[in-house]
């Protein structure tokens, strides 16, 4: 898990740089849904660790993001 969230985590800095470089918002949503992915790997690590509260922190997080994620591209 923990190459799949670094990954993920170089996938939303490519992302994010571009998009402060060029001042393009049109890979935002997919940003978010890297970001909500990073979330849920950090969340599962910490239930495996039987610790229930943080992990619902973080799950509660990465779906607001998914959410929002998905709002984004049905709005484009």
């Amino acid at each position: 898990m923990k190459i799949v969230k670094i990954i993920l985590a170089i996938i939303v800095v490519a992302l994010y740089a571009y998009q402060l470089m060029t001042g393009s918002v049109e890979l935002m949503p997919y940003s978010m849904l890297f970001l909500a992915a990073i979330l849920l790997i950090t969340g599962l690590e910490e239930l495996q660790k039987d610790r229930k509260g943080v992990f619902l922190t973080y799950a509660v997080v990465s779906l607001f993001l998914c959410v929002v994620s998905i709002l984004g591209f049905l709005m484009d």
